[in-house]
């Protein structure tokens, strides 16, 4: 998919990813969608302005054959957020193009195998706006992202390790027995993408 200032957008991600070892690409890809989104020459396609009713969207800008990362650009309508959820242990940057996205970390405290529950620890909110970016490296993964605004869309764009396929969400159990309260049934979840018209 073609859009203004792709070509600069792709030669600063493919620069990044190409850095030695984890923690230098995501600080790399951080500070260069940083730079981009600063950059009036860069625009993404008007279509990830729409949101879409019952989820946000997920729209692909560009999958790189040499390197193997993703560009996956999001859109929120109004209320719209996650579950914690993982990257199935890819690491990601995810950008702030447009509006507000709060977002919430978390570290698993407990795990019952046996029933696929696991229990976590709330650490850390942050309310993030244009032009902000940040990074998530596995093991510290598991993280909730919702758009706080009652009338304004949000836009993220996420550049992630390899193209993501399949997540893990952590829902709350809708039956529970006496004491298995704050226990989230993880599910895995095929990730699709939506058109981009």
């Amino acid at each position: 998919m073609h859009f203004p200032g792709k070509e600069r957008l792709v030669a600063a991600l493919d620069a990044a990813v190409q850095l030695d070892d984890e923690a230098a690409v995501t600080a790399a890809l951080r500070q260069a969608l940083v730079t981009l989104f600063a950059d009036r020459e860069v625009g993404l396609p008007r279509a990830v302005l729409q949101p879409i009713g019952d989820h946000y969207a997920r729209r692909e800008l560009h999958v790189s054959p040499e390197l193997g990362y993703s560009v996956v650009a999001m859109t929120w309508g109004p209320g719209q957020g996650t579950h914690i959820h993982d990257h199935d242990g890819a690491w990601c940057v995810e950008g702030v193009w447009h509006g507000r996205l709060a977002i919430t970390q978390y570290e698993p405290c407990e795990r019952d195998g046996e029933h696929a529950r696991w229990r976590f620890t709330r650490m850390g909110d942050i309310e993030a706006g244009p032009g902000s970016a940040g990074s998530l490296i596995p093991p510290h993964e598991y993280h909730a992202i919702r758009n706080p605004s009652s009338d304004d869309i949000a836009v993220s764009l996420h550049v992630y390790q390899r193209q993501l396929l399949r997540c893990h969400v952590f829902v709350p159990e809708t039956t529970e027995p006496p004491g298995a309260e704050g226990w989230l049934r993880r599910e895995e979840r095929l990730l699709g993408t939506d058109a981009c018209r």
